[in-house]
């Protein structure tokens, strides 16, 4: 009896110690959990997802991600890059500066840097190999190489770039290729179930789950991580992200975010976090976006903006009191623009938009992500609220000149003058030079530019005072000069610029 009287409570020690230790666990599990909170509560920050970790989410029982994984998987490729080093950074001296000052630049040997290596992800669009990724992805990339899901390896050309979506898309010589068809952000749900596909730390095919967290996100990752300023003051940059918890990780801009059906409802761009590792949620471009830069590439060779021609604001509860607004929702008209389309209009300073062509709009990025799948030249019907009362005007969108005309980016023709060949400059070597343009000389040693230290490759980007965009340009300002010295500006094909001086006369 008293054995058994012994084991008994030798039994429910046990089991008590047991769930104080999980209980201890759990506090100090919670603790932590709530440190975590509050640290990315007061430190927050945003990085690519060139640097994105898993979703916790419990899958619903009879759901599975076969069918939207096998549709996928295959159309989506690992995009590798490569950049050299510029001129200027060619060389990383082991030795101390403060030695250097008393043994002189000979002491110890300057190692050469080789190039630098950077991959991320891509999808396949048309069969006949064109890919979309991310523009940070192959930003300045003096090699583009794409490998298939089947291992075959491609070397890419770059078609076009639109830094103010993060979008780029490059071909491939290639056809018969699975694609992933283009499915409707639009009807996407917030808490729907989404499959983001790519290459997560060069683990090739991976398929991640999580849901809709959001959508119209806003980050303001694209303004802070361009290279030049807006255009004529105006930012661009269009910001209204699906947010997910889809475990995303380096490697993984530019994949695939599709639906169930394996529908692409958006391109891995970016997410939130401290370290550079995923921390709960990503960012993707949204698919209504994504179809249009892709379309405008391929048609015109740089995306057509379309603007309402409006400075707006988020409406909340300090500026609804100031302005006397009897609604939170909807976007408020800070100033019109002079001969804009919401000018012309009728829209005024106080009217707060609700609608764009039949969508609600309750912010700044919802309204910019609508306006962005049009053209200069299209109507849009705005619903607008004016002291209260609900109107509709028919605005017809211009582009940053205050004009309905398409632009398209001329194929400009190899120039020969004073000997030298003049050739124009590839999207590709724009894109990694940082350049909207320009003219590479060639065949100098036998042209009156021999004397002037010029060397074969050189890009020149400007003549004095006056820009070169195209190969022309370059006999059209020098035969401007009538004497004197002229100064011409440029670059070379490794990123050093220089200036060089010719006489005119």
């Amino acid at each position: 009896m008293k054995t058994k009287q012994f084991i008994v409570g030798l039994t429910l020690s046990a089991l008590l110690g047991g769930g104080v230790a999980v209980g201890s666990y759990k506090l100090l599990e919670d603790d932590n959990q709530q440190n975590t909170s509050q640290e990315e509560t007061r430190y927050p920050n945003v990085r690519y997802t060139s640097e994105m970790r898993s979703s916790t989410n419990a899958v619903p029982e009879g759901l599975n991600f076969i069918k939207a994984a096998q549709v996928t998987t295959p159309a989506v490729v690992h995009v590798m890059t490569e950049y050299s080093v510029r001129s200027s950074e060619n060389y990383s001296s082991p030795m101390d500066p403060f030695l250097r000052e008393f043994f002189g630049d000979g002491f110890g040997e300057r190692v050469p840097r080789g190039p630098q290596m950077g991959s991320g992800s891509g999808v396949i669009v048309a069969s006949n190999g064109y890919i979309v990724t991310n523009n940070h992805v192959i930003d300045r990339a003096d090699k583009i190489e794409v490998v298939l899901d089947d291992k075959r390896k491609f070397e890419a050309t770059l078609v076009g770039t639109d830094p103010n979506t993060d979008l780029a898309l490059l071909k491939i010589n290639a056809d018969k290729l699975p694609v992933v068809r283009y499915g409707n952000s639009d009807e996407l749900q917030v808490g729907e179930w989404v499959l983001a596909v790519g290459n997560p730390m060069n683990l090739t095919s991976t398929v991640t789950a999580g849901i809709v967290s959001a959508k119209g996100r806003n980050i303001n990752i694209l303004r802070t991580n361009q290279r030049e300023m807006p255009q004529n003051g105006v930012d661009m940059t269009i910001e209204s992200f699906i947010q997910t918890d889809a475990a995303v990780n380096p490697g993984n801009s530019g994949g695939a975010l599709v639906n169930l059906n394996g529908d692409l409802v958006g391109i891995n761009t970016a997410i939130a976090s401290q370290t550079g590792s995923f921390a709960g949620y990503s960012f993707a471009v949204p698919s209504a976006i994504v179809s249009k830069v892709v379309d405008d590439l391929l048609k015109y060779g740089e995306v057509q903006r379309a603007l309402l021609g409006a400075n707006i604001q988020e409406i909340d509860a300090a500026l609804a009191k100031e302005k006397g607004l009897k609604t939170l929702n909807g976007v408020y008209i800070a100033k019109v623009t002079e001969n804009s389309g919401a000018k012309e209009a009728g829209l005024q300073e106080g009217d707060v938009i609700t609608a764009i062509n039949g969508v609600d709009i309750s912010k700044s990025s919802q309204l910019l992500e609508q306006v962005a799948r049009y053209r200069p030249g299209d109507k849009v019907k705005v619903q607008y609220l004016r002291n209260g009362k609900e109107k509709t005007a028919n605005v017809t969108l211009k582009n940053l000149n205050s004009s309905t005309e398409i632009t398209k980016r001329a194929v400009a023709k190899a120039v020969t003058f004073d000997g030298a060949t003049f050739e124009p400059v590839t999207k590709q070597e724009m894109n990694k030079l940082g350049i909207d343009g320009g003219a590479k000389i060639s065949g100098v040693r036998n042209s009156k530019f021999r004397e002037t230290g010029i060397k074969d490759g050189f890009i020149i980007t400007r003549i004095d005072k006056y820009p070169v965009n195209e190969p022309a340009d370059v006999e059209k300002h020098l035969k401007s000069f009538e004497g004197g010295v002229v100064y011409i500006e440029g670059v070379y094909p490794d990123g050093l610029k220089a200036y060089y001086p010719i006489g005119k006369g």
